[in-house]
Order: structure tokens, then sequence, then C-alpha cells
């Protein structure tokens, strides 16, 4: 039996400053290919609905390809000529966590099938052949989860799949061999032990059905494990696999091999076999936890996406986890990465961990895979010539995507997943002035941004609910009200902001504190969720209590149908009072051992909760604009919108806008200001149309030897930047008086009312932007990628310089000190570019060139003959910036 370990380090201090990282996950799996000559034919080509075909060949042991019809010698995904492309196997499992930092490691390996048969190979006209093959399948392996069953009837529903829907069936195997040689780097078809007694073999299902006119969906299936005796298997001369004897009777057998996972150091076997499998019932076999799916890439094919990464844009040489949490303070980025890590489990994070990361990828040879469903995944890039997906699970579902343009990738990926909508207008037409301290401050601060001419979209109020002083400082009180006191005349205060067009922001998140100890309090959220049992429970049945910082939270159960509507009307009473936006901040720490009202697996409801998260607030933001319809004329100009950091694939879907979380407020670039535009960048690529990152970034630092201070040269860098994003907005940092802030002094105020202008010039092209992304998925800030995937330097550029839309080009100053930057001018198109400050014009595509870029000069550059670009130059005259 499979064994599922959660070990707890949320108050475990002096740590090691370098714990292990993603490698600590199986490294490799390697298997042959066999197939029944006798009924799959050596070279046939088979129809996936009316657009798509795959081509089986014999050759070389044997592979598959898919393409589209309209370009049938360009393989979309095809598999190793001889190589398995469906793998099994049942593992123990340990999750450790800490604070919302999660590391999964694969344990001992208790059965691995690796090695694959190809018995038949049809095309399905009825869906009652499928739904019978799965019926007898389900029999057998599927729990009686509610949850589990409307999945599967999603599946099997007619409608979902086009027919004819292609099926390939045979079996997963594993197979002695007298040699014992010891692969330190996975498990390779030569790595396998003489087995005492039974092999292991399972049956599987692969499914193939035309999704949209440019999209295969695919699922694949496989049975629990089944054990048979040596003299059961055999092998025709030729090569190909004549099948397994499904034995009749199911006497109960042993194991004679075991793998165990020893740390990183590879695989060895374990001599005393029955001390480890223990009263295993091979009556009823553990279904397998682990499947892969091997196929082909080129060598020097490159890989996008995979949610916000904050590290990298090509992942190639990468093993990418998918699994949603907190992104780690320094993330690699030293010395800090090391101090938090000694301080706090794991709360460094490495190169990997993010807030919100997506199963999916687009690839320089315009091929792109996405996996639905919530398992945990790792994608393993390490080779050259494949692609690995590990899925904690035993099943598989996900969508291969035909496209001949990064842009038509991303179209018809957005279309799959839902987009982003359009964005009310006032969020995008001035700055967002993120500050606190109540009432009085914020109208000394209004004063002040008056005398400047500053253009205000709103005021964000983080602090709204009043704050309190803890071990580290001083933090908010997690009880969604207004705190009187702080903000007295909150109403009064919304009602001025508003009369000068100015809205006011606020901010949440999903998790209560208890708050008996506040003096001004009106209600008790927390005791009110608890007394409703809306709240995570823990295997006890009691309130699951997650340590956060200095104090423990209960955390919302979005699967409880109460949930949603009594939080909605917590927000509805803030809306009522004005309101028009906030922070939705967290979602990224569900416990994998968390108990949930709906019964799912916690693990996989762990990715699925920043959706649902999402969801909620999306579902106030849609029910108050239809409430509302007779009482605003002007929806844009008074449309509600929320921001969050933590998402998963389908997060586009239910959100509105995101934005980066905490950066450090440094220039690094694993969790500084360099690690921003990669976020940004590649969130875009991956369904995030709508992001931004802290101007200035978060996370401050004020240990005795180790100290992370925003100086002012950052932030004026940064204001630089965010000119150039969807959203311009503040944000004082977790420690505001170690920090420079846009109010801090004359040279910053100043230099945040230029930018604020900047960014007011091209408000008529944001607005365009943004209906093209509700429309198409596109971002506002893209990757040189996206419009020139054939040039061979884009694909080397990371945080260096980035496009907005298809008609400015953005080189921001991403290092202390530096005065000019280098600029590249790519390949693929006729037009040259103007530098907005000079005028210069730099027409030779394909170069490099060094350009000034003073402080408040970023290099920023416009299509020559662009009427948008025009329309933003005469636009920066107009407000005195030229």
């Amino acid at each position: 039996m499979a064994i599922l370990k959660i070990t707890k380090k949320h108050h475990k201090h002096f740590n090691n400053p370098f714990p292990s990282s993603v490698s600590t996950t199986i490294p490799y799996v390697q298997g042959s290919l066999f197939f029944n000559s006798k009924r799959v034919p050596s070279d046939q080509t088979f129809s996936i609905g009316s657009n798509f075909q795959l081509s089986w060949t014999s050759d070389n042991g044997g592979h598959l390809s898919i393409s589209h019809l309209s370009q049938q010698t360009r393989p979309i995904w095809s598999t190793i000529p001889g190589q398995a492309f469906v793998s099994a196997a049942l593992v123990d499992t340990e999750f450790e966590e800490s604070r919302g930092s999660f590391l999964v490691k694969d344990k001992d390996v208790h059965m691995v099938c690796n090695h694959q048969t190809i018995e038949d190979i049809r095309i399905i006209e009825d869906i009652g052949v499928i739904n019978g093959q799965f019926d007898h399948h389900l029999e057998c392996v599927v729990p009686d989860s509610p949850s589990v069953h409307r999945r599967l009837e999603k599946k099997t529903d007619a409608q979902e799949i086009q027919l004819p829907t292609l099926m390939i069936t045979g079996r997963l195997f594993n197979m002695t061999k007298k040699s014992k040689r010891f692969q330190k780097h996975g498990i390779q078809a030569t790595m396998q032990f003489e087995a005492k007694g039974a092999s292991v073999h399972a049956r599987y299902w692969v499914l193939f059905n035309q999704k949209t006119n440019h999209e295969v969906g695919f699922q694949v299936k496989i049975e629990k494990p089944n054990f048979t005796s040596r003299n059961q298997v055999s092998k025709t001369v030729s090569g190909g696999y004549q099948g397994f004897k499904r034995g009749r009777n199911n006497r109960k057998k042993r194991l004679g091999w075991f793998w165990y996972l020893s740390r990183p150091r590879g695989f060895v076997l374990v001599s005393s076999v029955e001390e480890e499998i223990g009263n295993l019932d091979i009556l009823k076999p553990e279904e397998f936890n682990r499947v892969w799916l091997t196929y082909a890439t080129d060598e020097n094919e490159r890989f996008y996406g995979f949610g916000e990464q904050f590290s990298h844009m090509n992942f190639k040489g990468k093993r990418v986890p998918i699994f949603v949490q907190e992104q780690g303070i320094g993330r690699g980025d030293q010395p800090i990465t090391l101090a938090a890590n000694l301080i706090s489990y794991r709360a460094g994070g490495d190169w990997s961990t993010t807030y919100a990361p997506s199963p999916f990828y687009i690839t320089s040879r315009m091929r792109s895979v996405c996996l639905e469903g919530y398992d945990y995944t790792v994608f393993d890039l390490t080779k050259l010539d494949r692609v690995q997906i590990q899925i904690h699970g035993n099943s598989v579902e996900g969508r291969i995507l035909h496209g001949n343009s990064p842009c038509e990738l991303i179209e018809r990926f957005t279309e799959s997943i839902g987009r982003l909508p359009e964005l009310p207008q006032w969020i995008i037409s001035g700055a967002i002035v993120g500050m606190q301290g109540g009432t009085d401050a914020v109208r000394h601060i209004w004063d002040e941004l008056r005398t400047y001419d500053v253009p205000i979209s709103a005021f964000w109020l983080q602090d709204w609910v009043g704050q309190r002083k803890t071990l580290i400082g001083s933090q908010l009180w997690w009880n969604w009200e207004v705190d009187s006191q702080r903000y007295w005349g909150w109403k009064e205060l919304i009602e001025d902001l508003r009369s000068q067009d100015i809205k006011v922001m606020t901010y949440c998140n999903p998790c209560l504190a208890p708050v008996d100890e506040k003096q001004n309090k009106r209600r008790n959220l927390f005791e009110e969720a608890k007394q409703l049992d809306i709240l995570v429970k823990d295997s006890n049945g009691n309130p699951y209590m997650v340590p956060n910082t200095a104090f423990d939270v209960g955390m919302l159960d979005l699967t409880h149908p109460k949930t949603a509507t009594w939080f909605k009307q917590i927000l509805g009473d803030m809306v009522d009072d004005g309101v028009r936006g906030w922070m939705a901040d967290f979602g990224e720490g569900l416990p994998v051992d968390a108990v949930l009202y709906s019964g799912e697996d916690p693990i996989s409801a762990h990715n699925r909760y920043p959706e649902l998260w999402a969801k909620i607030n999306r579902e106030i933001v849609e029910e108050w604009k239809s409430n509302s319809l007779e009482k605003v004329k002007k929806e844009q100009e008074e449309g509600l919108v929320f921001f969050m950091r933590a998402g998963f694939r389908d997060s586009p879907k239910w959100g509105m806008l995101f934005w980066e979380g905490d950066q450090m407020v440094s220039w690094q670039r694993n969790d500084g200001i360099k690690s921003s535009v990669v976020g940004l960048l590649s969130s875009g690529i991956s369904g995030y149309a709508f992001n931004h990152s802290d101007i200035g970034g978060y996370c401050t630092v004020n240990l005795p030897i180790v100290k992370y201070n925003r100086s002012e040269e950052l932030l004026l860098r940064w204001m630089e930047l965010n000119s150039f994003t969807i959203v311009f907005r503040t944000h004082e940092g977790n420690k505001p008086s170690c920090n420079s802030q846009f109010y801090s002094n004359q040279q910053t105020m100043s230099h945040f009312a230029r930018f604020a202008k900047v960014y007011k010039a091209w408000t008529f092209y944001r607005i365009q932007l943004v209906k093209e992304a509700a429309q198409k998925g596109l971002p506002v800030c893209r990757h040189l990628f996206v419009h020139y995937p054939t040039d061979e330097r884009v694909h080397h550029l990371s945080y260096q310089q980035f496009l907005v839309g298809s008609e400015f080009l953005v080189v921001p100053v991403l290092d202390k000190g530096k005065k000019k930057v280098k600029a590249y001018f790519p390949l693929g198109e006729s037009s040259s570019w103007v530098h907005i400050w000079t005028g210069k014009v730099f027409s030779k595509q394909g170069t490099e060139e060094w350009v000034e870029a003073p402080i408040g000069y970023p290099a920023v550059f416009v299509k020559v003959g662009s009427h948008i670009g025009e329309t933003f130059l005469n636009n920066l005259r107009s407000l005195g910036i030229l």
C-alpha cells in the first residue's frame, strides 16, 4: 500500500539554509514499446475528428504522430520510436509543508510498469463503445466519489467527445532482465531486477478526440495493477508483443522486488521484501498513483509558459513542478534566501516556486500542450529529445493545440480555459495610490498629489480594517470591516474622493483571524464562520488553524455551499459603502491534509482553491453589475474590479486582474525587479493578460546582518517600468518606514507625477489592448517571442526588454547605477523603431544598440509610421513630458 506522509514544519527554526529542491521526485522513467503485429498494421493513418490525423508506423520499434490536416507533414505531437509513451507506478509520497511553502518527495517505489504494448488502434464511431470500455474499467478502479463521477460523466458525454474518436489500447508491464545495471538518473529499460514472484501489468486506454478545429483532446486511463506468473508473458521473434494472458483467479501473491528512492541519490534494491510490503492484499491491489507521459521534442526547441514563472522564460533543461504555493523570500538570490531558510523552513523558496503555475506550454516549434485536472505534476524537460510529464494520479486528461504562431496558440488556449473580461476604464486611466495610515494621512497625501497634478484613479487602502502590533511589526486585522477609528468618516472620505473621479480600493483574503482582542469591532467574522461551520477543518473536525507569520487564522472552505453567500454579503457591505475595488490576496495555502466539505482530495483541491477564490470574487462583481444597471449609467466608470496573486490554469476565466505578489525591494534576478518582468511575460503567455507588480517591490528585510531596504533609485526605476504595464500602482511595502516612498521628497513625488502622466499618455492604446485581450486572450505586455518567434536571438531574452502590444518596445533599466541599456531590434518586420525621447530612428533589424537611459528617460521605442505611436508621442507633448 502506498503511503502518504505529510510533515509539518511551520514552527521549525534554525533550519538547513540549503534545503532540497524539486530534484526529490523520481528523475526519469524509460521503457520499451511493443505492438501486436497481428492486430496493429505496420503503417496506417487514422482520422481524429474532421481536422486531425494520427499516423502510426512500425518502423524503428513503432511510433505515433498527430498533425493537423492543413499541415499534414508538421507533427504537433509525436512519440519516440520504440519507446513507451505511457508508464505507471505505485509510489510513497511525502509532503513537507511550512507556512504556505510545499515540497513533494517521491519515497519508496513499490512497483513500476515502464514498458508498454499497443494491442489495438481503432476508430470509435459510437459513444456507447467508449462508455462500455470505461464502465468496465471504472467498476474496478474509480472510488465512489460524487466529484469523481461528475468528472467522468463529463468525459463520456457525447457532446464533449466529437466522433469519430481514436482509441489505443494495450498493457503496461514490468519485465525482468539479467542485467542489474544500476542507473543513477532514473528508471531505465535496463534497470531491472530478477523478480522472485509475480510480474505486474495493467490495461490502459488512450483516447484522442477533436475538441475544436484546432484542439485535440486526450485521455489516459489505467486499471489497477494485476499480477501474473512469468510463464504467462511471451514475446514474438519479431519484437511485436502478443499480449498478457490474464489469470482466472486472484490468488494472494507477494511482489518479489521493490525499488527504494533514497534522497536524491537514485534507486537501490531493498533486500527484505516481506518487511516492506507488510499486509498488501493482492485481491484488492492499490491503484497506480503515478502516470508518466513521454513524447518527442527537438534538441533546440524552447518551452514557454507554465503560468507565472519568475526566474526563467525558456524551460528547456528544467524540471518544472506545477503546484500553487508561496513564491518564497529570495527564491535563490543571496544572501536573503539563505537567511529566510535559516529562520523559517523553506521560506526562501527557489526558482520554481510560484503563486500561479499552469500545466501549459508553447514551444518555439509552435507545439502546445495543456493538462486538465488539478493533480500535482512535474514537466521534465531535461532531456534533449523528449518531454516527460509525471502526474500524481492514475489518469490524465489534456489538450494538444494547433497553431502557426504564438498569438494563434495563446488565442486557442484562452478560448478553451476562459479569458479575462474587459476592465473598467477607471482602473487603467491613472495612478493607483497605495498607502496606509488612516483618514488624515490619506487626505494629506491627496493634497500633496494635487499640487503635482498627478492623474489619480484610486486610493488603495489595505489597512482599512485596522492594524495591530505583533512580534514582526504592524499587521492587519483579518476581519473584513472598516476600522472606524483609523478611518473615521469613512463614507465621507469615499464620497469626497468620488466627487473628483477617484475611487477607493481595499483589501481582503479568504482567511479570518480571531479578533477577541480588537476593541472597536462590530462583527467577529471568525466566530461567525465557525458557527456556520464554513471553515476548513483538520482531521479531528475542528477549524484548521493555519499558521501565518505571527498569528494563526481560519481558512474559508470554498467548497461549502454556504460560504459564497456569506462572504459575498460581507464584501457587499463594503461595496455599498462606495468601495469599487479590492486586492483579493492569498489563496495559495490550503493545507494538503485539510478536510473539506466536498470530501475531495485536499492535494488536488489545493491547486483548485485559488480558482474557487477568484470565482467568489467575480460573482460579487457580476451580481453587483446586474443589480446596478439601472442605477449606473456608465458602467466603465463605476464597474467593480479585484486583483489577485494566486492562480492556476483556469484563473483567467474567473479573475479580472492579477499582480505578481511579494517581490523583494532589490535589483536581484530571482525575486527583485528583474523577476517582476519575467513573471509579467511568462504569465502573459499563459493567459494572464492583465498583470502587474507593486511599484518598488514589497518585501523589506531589516535583520542585523541582512538588510534589504528600498532605495530611491530602485523606486524611481520601478516607476518607469510599471508605467508601461496594465496598472500603475504603488505599495509602501511590509516595512514602510524603511523604504523610499513616492511621497518621501520632492524628487520622488515629481518622478511619480511624471510617470503617472506617461502612463496616462497611452491610455487610448491600453483600452484597445484590453478589448483585444478580452476577445483573443493576448497579453498587454509581451515577450518578443510572441511576435518574433523565428528570430533566434529573441529566445535568449528574458527580463531585458518587452513589447507593449505590438507597437511599443520597452528596454527598462534594471541594474543599480546604470544609465544606458542595450536594446535589441528584432528581425521579422520592415518597420523601424523611433526612440521617444530623442526621435532617433533605428532601422537595422537583428542588431543591438546601446541607448542612453538616465533616470527619467527609460529606453522606449515606437514603430515608425505607427498611428498608435504618433498618438502616444502627441499625448506626451500635450502633457508636458516631451
